[in-house]
């Protein structure tokens, strides 16, 4: 006989008390975290991973068995969902459909999706106030398979360098995987095409300063396996990654984990997980808390695509 699911406990977050079912519930069995665990990783970045996550629409990356059980990707809030979760109705007009996302507000309410078995988070670069107009601009320096960490580390240099001449602020992060994100705040004057177009721009900057170690070659067949690519069509519509703080669904349980540009050098990804994050954390604070107050016009960088001719691949087309 299978032993009997642990019962339920009650987390007060806030106002609101989260209902945690089968808190034993073995999510990474590598590490024997469990749901609980993740709940209270959740709270222990908090305030970081709220700021990540305000009024996005969000998708969730969901492991109702753990690991091993498989990843369920949801654009839809799950049924019975309590009156205070928020949501913001997103259209997808090329199939004709919508759906209410998770919009976050407010702690409670991811700790309420942690309990839904929610381990990743990955929101919109748009808000709901206009969800069809972005405000954070993505860089994801995303190594090919024969790509050293020495190589993102050195491209990381020049991408900070690189967004210092254009007079951007950049808030670089861990991947969780095997790169880095850096994050600009942009005004949400433009529509995600403009803002692709951008970061196009700005990618094939990168690789002209840095040809030897970057490329911004869309097909991957195209790609030269050891280099980095800059994929800048994570600005597409509806393309999502990982929050600030966001677990990832990986047995180490790595965290995508905001940076200092000066730690870099000296950081590795596996560094940074569900067990050493909430310390670092506690210590540090949200290393991203300034992040709206450091406003970039994307207008140069849209000048220098035009300059430069630049298109990046239509995506429907594909």
């Amino acid at each position: 006989m299978a032993p009997a699911a642990a019962p339920a406990i009650e987390v007060p977050v806030g106002e609101h008390t989260v209902r945690v079912t089968n808190p034993d519930r073995v999510y990474f069995p590598e590490l024997g975290a469990t749901k609980l665990d993740v709940v209270q990783y959740y709270l222990s970045v908090g305030d970081g991973i709220v700021n990540a996550l305000r009024d996005r629409p969000c998708m969730l990356h969901r492991f109702p068995k753990g690991l091993p059980g498989g990843k369920v990707h949801q654009k839809r809030l799950p049924a019975g969902a309590p009156d205070w979760i928020s949501t913001v109705r997103v259209h997808f007009p090329r199939y004709g459909r919508h759906a209410d996302e998770l919009r976050v507000q407010e702690l409670a309410q991811v700790a309420w999706a942690a309990q839904m078995s929610t381990i990743e988070f990955h929101p919109w670069n748009s808000r709901a106030a206009d969800t069809e107009s972005p405000d954070e601009w993505r860089i994801d320096l995303d190594p090919m398979p024969d790509c050293p960490w020495s190589r993102v580390q050195r491209v990381a240099g020049v991408v900070e360098e690189t967004l210092a001449d254009f007079g951007a602020t950049g808030w670089p992060k861990t991947s969780g995987g095997s790169g880095l994100h850096v994050y600009v705040r942009i005004a949400p004057e433009h529509g995600f095409a403009d803002v692709r177009r951008a970061a196009l721009a700005f990618a094939q900057e990168v690789e002209r300063r840095a040809p030897e170690d970057v490329t911004t070659q869309w097909w991957r067949r195209d790609r030269d396996p050891a280099k980095l690519f800059i994929d800048y069509n994570q600005n597409a519509r509806d393309h999502t990654i990982a929050a600030a703080y966001s677990l990832r669904g990986v047995p180490e349980a790595t965290v995508s984990t905001p940076l200092t540009w000066a730690e870099i050098g000296d950081a590795h990804p596996l560094d940074f997980t569900i067990n050493t994050v909430p310390a670092r954390f506690a210590e540090l604070g949200d290393l991203h808390a300034g992040i709206d107050e450091a406003i970039f016009d994307i207008a140069p960088l849209l000048e220098l695509a035009d300059r430069h001719g630049v298109e990046p691949v239509d995506l429907d087309e594909q």
